[in-house]
This record gives C-alpha cells, structure tokens and sequence, in this order.
C-alpha cells in the first residue's frame, strides 16, 4: 500500500476530506463498502491520484473517532459492520492517514440512498446521489461502481475457498490419522489438554452420556461488539462512557482476542464476547479510572509504529 504509485481495485487515494461535509461522508462511505466488498483495502488520505502528497490539512479528519466511523457506514447498510482500523505513517515524506477496510463477507449492499445537495452556478441547491437503495457496489480498478455479474461469482468464490479451506484442514487430519485411530469431530472451540487453554470437562459413570458437553457459544459469549459497549456503559457511573473504538484500543492492548474466556471467534461472522469481559472492564475502570484513556494511548502508539 505504501509503495503504491496509483489507486487500484485494493487501494483508493483521497487528497482531503471534510469530516462536516455530507458529500465527502457519502462518497467515501461507497468507497468503504466497494473496497470491503472487493475483499478490503486501503484508504490513504492526504496524497493525490498518482500517491503523491496534497499537502492537505487532515487534522480534522485524525479527530475523527473510529466507531464514529463504523456507525456511518451501518446507518447505510443497516448492519454491524467489522471495526476499521486507523493508523498514522509516513509516505513519499509525508504524513498519511491510513483507513483499513476488512473485507465483507458477504458482501454488503445499501439499504438507504447516499443523497446530499450540493450548489449549482446560480447557487441554488440541487440534490445528488452517491449510491442508491438496493444497490451493490464493488471496485473496478481505481473506481467503486455497480456490482457486475463477474464481481458476484468473485465473491462467491472468495466464500468458497474460505469454507474449501476449512474443510481442507479437517480432511488433512483425517488422511493423515494413523492406522486403527478413530476420527472424532468437536466443536472449533473445544481444546485439547496439550494446549494451556484446554477446555475444562465434567467426568460421569453415565455410560451414555456424551464424551463431553459444551455450552453454546452464542450464550457463553452473547455480545457482539456493539453490544458489548451498551453492557459496559450500563454499569458505569453516571457521565462516564466508552465507545467501539475503546473497546478496540482494550482489545488490542490487552490480547483480549486471544482470551477464550472473553472472546469466541464463530467460523463465519465477527468476534463475541462475554459477560466476564464486560466484568473485567469495568473492574479495570473502578481500579483506575484512566484505564481507557491508557489502552486509547497505547493502541495509538502501536498503530503509528505497526500501521
């Protein structure tokens, strides 16, 4: 991305952007999608078309909060999209804000139009349309348009490889058994008592009662990431709130998404989380106060040397 010298299906420039400007808010939201829906990419703000810097004052767009970010975008997909992540380098001797876009799987489509108004010559108001109601838009080269037919199979074949390969690894395991070995299939979730987070198992006379038993995961950790916040600001004191971008600075300091306790990864689908992170939080927060505003510093730091 950084040596990049033009945009392309994975890489879009932006020379400025005014963070008050519905028109800049629409135009850039369809490229978020577009890029996240052609497999995730890069925006790079502060350099032109060719990757050469604009010399553009971008301090209003590094204020910007990440999960304001994320919120955007939802209000036109009407989903919970994956976090995007912010980081701050250097390019050609200049300073680059740098967006990275996860890719969208599946791909995303807008459920609201992205309209705005801009002035004509006579300075009258005229309404414009960045992206309509329905519509499904992937990158082409350096633009984001329409989907054609070519980007729907594309998709369809990243989600294909992605299952093929799972099914893959299992089959390996199979092949490779040794003779007289018995297959057993667990749950992705379930870790054996080689590893240092082996699952815990209740042992029973019970001839037949299953080798183990696992609680779903979708009630041991029940909250995505939205969710997650609305849980820990419900039990902070009064005044005090985070948002998704400090959750995302915690999980990255902390190694949150490495904890099963606190974070269940589905094969398909973003992370959940559970009760005892939210306990965990706000544990952190009433031992020290600072504690989001640290880990806030902290992923920023990581950020600017690791974008």
């Amino acid at each position: 991305m950084l040596a990049a010298k033009r945009e392309s299906k994975h890489v879009e420039f932006k020379e400025s952007f005014d963070p008050a400007a519905s028109a800049d808010w629409c135009e850039l939201i369809k490229d978020v999608v577009a890029i996240g829906n052609s497999g995730g990419g890069y925006l790079v703000f502060g350099f032109d078309s060719k990757g050469q810097p604009a010399k553009a004052d971008l301090t209003a767009l590094a204020a910007v909060d990440p999960a304001h970010i994320v919120d955007k975008v939802g209000k036109y997909v009407d989903v919970q999209v994956t976090e995007i992540e912010v980081a701050e380098t250097k390019k050609a001797g200049a300073t680059a804000l740098i967006w990275k876009i996860p890719a969208n799987d599946p791909p995303l489509v807008f459920v609201n139009p992205g309209t705005y108004e801009l002035p004509d010559k006579s300075g009258k108001k005229q309404q414009r349309t960045s992206f309509g109601r329905g519509t499904l838009y992937f990158r082409h080269g350096a633009k984001s348009e329409p989907a054609r037919q070519e980007d729907l199979c594309q998709a369809f074949e990243r989600r294909l490889a992605s299952v093929r390969n799972e099914w893959t690894k299992g089959l390996k395991k199979v092949v490779e058994a040794p003779d007289g070995y018995k297959v057993h299939v667990l749950p992705p979730e379930i870790k054996f008592a080689d590893e240092p987070n082996a699952t815990a198992i209740r042992l029973t006379n019970d001839p037949d009662a299953p080798a183990f038993f696992k609680l779903d995961p979708n009630q041991t950790h029940p909250y995505r990431q939205k969710e997650l916040v609305a849980e820990v600001n419900a039990r902070l004191p009064k005044g005090m709130a985070i948002n998704q971008y400090d959750v995302l600075a915690v999980r990255k300091t902390y190694a949150i998404d490495a904890n099963e306790t606190y974070t269940y990864h589905p094969t398909f689908g973003s992370p959940q989380y559970s009760p005892a992170l939210v306990n965990w939080m706000v544990k952190q927060y009433e031992a020290d106060p600072g504690f989001f505003a640290m880990a806030r510093a902290k992923y920023f730091a990581i950020s600017k040397v690791n974008p």
